[in-house]
């Protein structure tokens, strides 16, 4: 068995609904590319995968689709998914390598069992040896670094581009996980309506996710900012440039914010008692792309009573967790599957 492991490189996936990280036993984060396949519509004949295929959103040409097959954290499109996964897997394997990895894939605590069937076949399908599903909150709280394996309560609330995810863990188990179907992904949607509304200008996904990045807040900023967005006048049909403000793109996901803090508000009604006290001193810790939205920390903070910090790693945090699970990988396989 020695020897194998020394001829294959084992790795972990976070397949996100907005981008997938690898990560190969013993080398850390080697990977990191948004979830995009563009196909030909014709023959399905992939032309890119990744960053290529991000650029190709929505300016590609009549007979060619760029596709994101992962909707909601769960796969949209099985076949699409298959051939990402197959580019992941061959990408992050050496020439050397003579054994096919062993896969730890990182998945929504919310998903159906047919829906975790679909994420292991097309792992086996893309070359994987053996597949390893883990729900994404534990991965991100082993990632950043929680101490899961203790008798006190941590609180995690993963923010990734189809989903948030909040659990309560304790003893290495998770004690409570509630998926909810809303983040980044979300965002980019409620802004691009956000702008369609108020100033009749069509906007696509790639501008909405700058306008998020760059002036996405969830709780008043010391100096607010502006923007300026470049569009199509819904009106007149043509190139229209105007500014926006962070309190308007604030206003426009508030509706975003407040499920998340409903989520989160859940969780910790159905927390055992003797769990809550833990997380009064310990707090909750946020992971995942939408946890750098500005000031969330201090939305969640003024909403529940309790400090809220951001992870220092907060888009790594789940693919930091699956690097965990493959260095003790019969551990978690066996004694916590």
């Amino acid at each position: 068995m020695a020897g194998i492991r020394l001829l294959s490189n084992d790795i972990g996936i976070d397949l996100g609904t907005a981008n997938t990280l690898v990560y190969a036993k013993d080398s850390g984060v080697i990977m990191s590319e948004p979830s995009v396949v563009a196909v030909y519509n014709n023959s399905k004949k992939v032309v890119a995968v990744g960053e290529k295929a991000k650029k190709m959103l929505g300016k590609t040409p009549g007979n060619i689709t760029a596709i994101r097959p992962m909707k909601m954290g769960v796969i949209a499109d099985f076949d699409i998914t298959e051939i990402m996964l197959r580019y992941f897997i061959e990408k992050s394997s050496s020439k050397f390598n003579l054994v096919a990895p062993r896969v730890v894939v990182a998945v929504p605590s919310g998903i159906t069992e047919v829906e975790r069937r679909a994420v292991q076949e097309s792992a086996i399908h893309a070359g994987a040896r053996s597949v390893c599903l883990k729900e994404e909150p534990l991965m991100a709280a082993i990632g950043v670094g929680l101490p899961i394996e203790e008798p006190t309560a941590s609180m995690i609330v993963d923010i990734g581009g189809g989903t948030t995810e909040v659990a309560i863990i304790s003893l290495a188990n998770v004690v409570y996980s509630k998926s909810v179907r809303i983040g980044g992904d979300a965002f980019d949607s409620y802004i691009t309506q956000y702008m369609k509304n108020a100033y009749n200008l069509i906007i696509g996904e790639r501008t909405a996710e700058e306008i998020k990045i760059n002036i996405g807040s969830a709780f008043p900023l010391d100096k607010e900012l502006t923007w300026e967005v470049k569009g199509r006048d819904s009106v007149a049909g043509l190139p229209k440039t105007l500014h926006v403000s962070s309190q308007e793109i604030r206003e426009a996901l508030s509706d975003c914010f407040k499920k998340i803090t409903d989520v989160i508000h859940e969780a910790l009604e159905q927390c055992p008692p003797e769990l809550s006290s833990d997380l009064v001193d310990r707090g909750i810790v946020l992971a995942g792309g939408g946890a750098l939205i500005r000031n969330l920390n201090l939305r969640i903070t003024d909403v529940t009573g309790l400090p809220c910090f951001v992870a220092d790693d907060p888009l790594r945090a789940v693919v930091n967790g699956t690097g965990v699970v493959l260095q003790n990988y019969d551990f978690w396989t066996k004694e916590n599957s």
